[in-house]
């Protein structure tokens, strides 16, 4: 009996190879993009509140899009998601080369928050069409789910994180207009190249999929999308306005070296974040040793998790209230726990994207996955939101503070999951 591989089965690993390339090169650019607007409008004066409201719209789009594109892609195929969502963000990023310093700030403002928007919708159009092509082209065997999964996720996160050092190196190098051009051009030529060289292997849609399908009937789907909501909440309550400002405060002299400087130092920090965040995410098999654990064992696990994570900012929390204004140990504090966040954070972010996949059931995984996605996007607008008002009307402590409560909400969520039920018994 021959032992190599089945034509339909090099087909599907060189499709998802293809995906996750292109998803890569996506990845790059919005982890990028995202740093050159928080601070090129920082610089230009824009507070708290009004730099959370740039992203506002991009996380309700985002929200828009899990929801359609899950049926998107159930009915015209994975494809037709991933080679949109690269066009909109080519799109997007030469829009925002258009923007003129000489407009009024509420024209600047609504002009970003609308190609963000469309930047959101990108976004959740190529990750979509990742996360799914996992479900239906990964091994069952040993394992094979979680690894996959665990890879794809922690890979990502590595280049958005790469992509925050780029954003901010570009910005100090190139200025804001050239930055987005140059990120435009590259994504194009990848564009390009995705549809060129494409293999088959990925589903081609069902002309038989009904919009009202998007929405799961799924207990645990639910419960486990609920929890994401609060998750990714917690993370983006800091992460999106918050420390980056706090960062800026202590790090720059007000002087135009300076802001150089200190623009760099927060996107090596960021980038470092989100890189160290890919890379747990990545390993989290191994450090769950989930070869050898069943999925009723995963589900417990996620809830040990995640209070584990609950105490992170609650520490922080406690640290911050001992000191009125920025001083040194509270800084090395916040970078360090932070880093322990970040850590902590992937082992539950990689648990909740293979538990997901374990849920769902092969013929409607696009959906399930898309509303699943349509959560973690509210998730981060809410967290979004809050991070500029928190840090505004509270500073470290109410915004610290704020993230501790959400994990908890998110951990007792988990605890609603049935370790007994799934979509489909995995091998």
């Amino acid at each position: 009996m021959s032992t190599q591989p089945s034509p339909a089965r090099q087909d599907g690993l060189s499709a998802y190879v293809a995906v996750t390339a292109a998803y890569w090169a996506f990845m790059l650019t919005d982890g990028a993009l995202r740093m050159l607007v928080l601070l090129h409008f920082h610089t230009l004066g824009f507070s708290p509140v009004q730099l959370a409201y740039l992203f506002v719209l991009y996380e309700i789009a985002g929200m828009v899009t899990n929801l359609s594109a899950g049926w998107i892609a159930a009915r015209f195929g994975l494809t037709s998601t991933l080679y949109a969502g690269l066009a909109i963000q080519v799109l997007a990023l030469i829009a925002l080369a258009g923007l003129d310093p000489e407009w009024a700030l509420a024209t600047s403002v609504v002009f970003v928050m609308l190609v963000q928007g469309a930047s959101g919708v990108a976004k959740d159009l190529a990750k979509m069409s990742s996360k799914s092509a996992v479900k239906v082209l990964a091994p069952q065997e040993d394992g094979g789910l979680f690894r996959w999964v665990a890879l794809l996720t922690g890979s990502k996160n590595a280049v958005k994180g790469l992509g925050f050092l780029l954003g901010a190196a570009l910005l100090a190098g190139l200025g804001f207009v050239w930055a987005v051009l140059v990120m435009a051009a590259v994504l194009a030529v990848v564009l390009v190249a995705v549809l060129i060289a494409m293999p088959a292997g990925l589903p081609k849609g069902s002309k038989g999929a009904k919009f009202s399908h998007v929405f799961s009937t799924s207990t645990n789907v639910n419960w486990l999308s609920a929890a994401r909501v609060f998750l990714f909440g917690a993370r983006d309550v800091w992460f999106v306005v918050g420390i980056p400002i706090y960062f800026y405060a202590v790090l720059s002299d007000g002087t135009e070296e300076g802001n150089r400087a200190a623009f760099f130092m927060i996107g090596v920090f960021m980038a470092f974040w989100i890189i160290l965040y890919g890379a747990v995410q990545a390993s989290a098999p191994r450090v769950l040793r989930a070869a050898t654990r069943g999925e009723a064992d995963l589900v417990r696990a996620a809830k040990g998790w995640a209070w584990a994570l609950a105490v992170v900012p609650a520490v922080l929390t406690g640290a911050a209230l001992l000191s009125d204004s920025p001083q040194t140990w509270l800084t090395v504090t916040l970078v360090g726990g932070l880093l322990a966040f970040g850590a902590i954070f992937a082992v539950n972010s990689a648990l909740h994207s293979y538990l997901i996949l374990v849920f769902t059931k092969a013929e409607r995984v696009t959906m399930d996955v898309g509303f699943y996605y349509m959560a973690n996007a509210g998730g981060r607008l809410m967290g979004t939101v809050l991070s500029g008002l928190t840090y505004q009307l509270g500073g470290l402590t109410l915004m610290l503070a704020t993230a501790a409560l959400m994990v908890a909400v998110s951990a007792l969520v988990v605890g609603r999951l049935d370790p007994n039920s799934s979509g489909e018994i995995m091998p």
